[in-house]
């Protein structure tokens, strides 16, 4: 099976545009039209991924994926936003608070079913390699764990192969462009893609304490972690 997707729309015709497509890839799918309802759908079975839109009634998507990414059991669930073409600011925010990519609407559907597998496809990457530390920040594959002086890391999937990234190159620079292929799985430089590895980058850095001023930004090209601090 491709996986179990929970879709987030207060909008009946998105709502079931989106299964559509979903299902006929064989991923099996459910709905839920509010975020209260998707809160209680997540504590009774969490799926492999959540499709999210933004503007929901009563509680909107920003708030459901803040409560996500507090909750221990659902911190590490990819969460894709479902974003209006014009809400660049919301788009970012979503980012800051730890949604792992987005959709705009209107969307294709080629586009949906490429970011919809390139998320699973990075969260169910298999453990492979050896421990990784630099300083104080260790990272283990096999177990998918980061700590930063013993103390654990509650990293979002993205935030994890991030940092993954930047330990096993080393000290050498990598751009934007191929942090964008290497850890969401597909290879785009406008703008917004560009911002959403700053994002994480800066989401990253508050997580690591002290430990942050390794990850150096090389201007105009990417980012480094500093292996000598």
């Amino acid at each position: 099976m491709a996986g179990r997707v929970l879709v987030v729309e207060d909008e009946p015709d998105i709502r079931d545009l989106l299964a559509f497509h979903l299902e006929r890839e064989g991923y099996l799918v459910t709905r839920a039209s509010t975020g209260a309802e998707a809160l209680r759908q997540l504590r009774a079975s969490a799926p492999d991924l959540v499709i999210l839109d933004l503007m929901l009634p009563e509680m909107d998507g920003l708030e459901v994926c803040r409560r996500l990414r507090a909750d221990t059991g659902t911190a590490g669930l990819p969460v894709i936003m479902l974003t209006a073409k014009g809400d660049e600011v919301d788009r970012v925010v979503g980012l800051e608070i730890g949604a792992d990519d987005y959709i705009v609407k209107p969307f294709s559907p080629k586009e949906l079913l490429a970011r919809v597998r390139a998320v699973l496809r990075r969260s169910r990457a298999p453990a492979t390699g050896i421990p990784l530390a630099v300083g104080g920040i260790a990272l283990d594959s096999a177990t998918h764990q980061a700590s930063v002086g013993g103390q654990p890391l509650a990293l979002t999937p993205k935030e994890f192969d991030l940092l993954r990234a930047l330990l096993e190159a080393r000290g050498r620079v990598l751009s934007r462009e191929h942090l964008l292929d290497r850890v969401w799985g597909y290879a785009r430089a406008d703008e917004i893609e560009s911002r959403t590895v700053d994002v994480h980058v800066r989401r990253l850095r508050a997580k690591l304490g002290a430990e942050s001023e390794r990850i150096l930004t090389v201007k105009n090209v990417g980012y480094r972690l500093d292996p000598d601090g």
